[in-house]
C-alpha cells in the first residue's frame, strides 16, 4: 500500500466517523439528549441493568466521563444507581421506569432516523462495508494488542 492511498483512506475514515456523529448527535440532542447519555439509555433498554464497569466497556464513553454523566441522568430520574448483588463493592446501573419509557420512545426513532442515510447504499454495499470494518476493527485491535504486549 503507499503513503498516499493510506493517507487517503484514512481521512476518508475519518470525515465518515465525523459525519457520522454530526447526523447521528443532532438527532439525538433533538430529542433531549447527550450523545453520551443516549449510548447509555440504549445500552441499558432491554436489559435489567449492569455494573459501571460493565457498562464502561460496552459505551463508547471514557470512565472519566461516565461518572458525571451517569450522576447528570440519575439527576433526571433515567438511571438509578445501587450496590450490585453479586459484588457490594460493584455500583450496579439500571434505568427507572422513565428511563425505560424514555428508551421506547428515542431508541426506535434514533434508529430510523440514522438508517435513512444508509438507503444510499445497497444491501450488498453494505454487506461489504461491514466486512471491510470488521476486518479494520480486528487489525487495529491486533495492532494495539501487539504494541501493548510488547
Amino acid at each position: 500500500m503507499t503513503g498516499e492511498t493510506f493517507f487517503r483512506t484514512l481521512r476518508s475514515l475519518v470525515e465518515c466517523y465525523q459525519a457520522f456523529e454530526t447526523y447521528s448527535g443532532s438527532h439525538v440532542r433533538s430529542l433531549g439528549l447527550t450523545p453520551a447519555q443516549f449510548d447509555i439509555v440504549a445500552t441499558l433498554g432491554n436489559t435489567p441493568g449492569m455494573t459501571c464497569r460493565e457498562l464502561g466497556e460496552k459505551t463508547l464513553i471514557t470512565k472519566g466521563t461516565l461518572t458525571g454523566v451517569l450522576d447528570r441522568m440519575e439527576v433526571r430520574g433515567i438511571i438509578r444507581r445501587g450496590p450490585s448483588d453479586a459484588d457490594r463493592r460493584q455500583v450496579f446501573v439500571s434505568l427507572t421506569a422513565a428511563g425505560t419509557r424514555m428508551f421506547g420512545k428515542v431508541f426506535p426513532e434514533h434508529a430510523a432516523h440514522v438508517k435513512k442515510a444508509f438507503t444510499a447504499l445497497s444491501s450488498e454495499e453494505l454487506e461489504q462495508a461491514r466486512e471491510l470494518l470488521q476486518r479494520l476493527r480486528d487489525a487495529l485491535r491486533d495492532a494495539h494488542s501487539t504494541v501493548k504486549a510488547a
